[in-house]
């Protein structure tokens, strides 16, 4: 795979991120390293090996489930920039003459 200013610029168009000049060199070269470094994992036969689905066979112990109360509705709204008596007030996401 060729990594060229055009699959940079849609790579950071999709992850709305902006790179300069420099900043693109720099991910070229990253982005080829990271292929390398799959190229060369690509090389090891793995004929027989099981898959790998955890990284260990220990088992995690479940915790007991219970309900509790850490915090209580005022604390929690504490260090809100706005809202009322029990919930939070947040700007309208949603405009209702626009849905379809």
């Amino acid at each position: 795979m060729k990594i060229d200013d055009a699959l940079i610029d849609r790579l950071s168009n999709l992850a709305r991120l902006e790179f300069n000049g420099n900043e693109k060199n720099e991910i070229r070269q990253d982005m080829e390293r990271m292929l390398q470094f799959i190229d060369k994992l690509n090389e090891i036969d793995t004929t027989g090996v099981p898959p790998l689905i955890h990284v260990h066979d220990g088992v995690h112990p479940m915790r007991e489930d219970r309900v509790q109360q850490d915090l209580t509705t005022k604390e929690a709204l504490q260090n809100a920039p706005d809202h009322d008596t029990d919930y939070f007030r947040v700007p309208r996401v949603v405009d209702k003459q626009n849905e379809g």
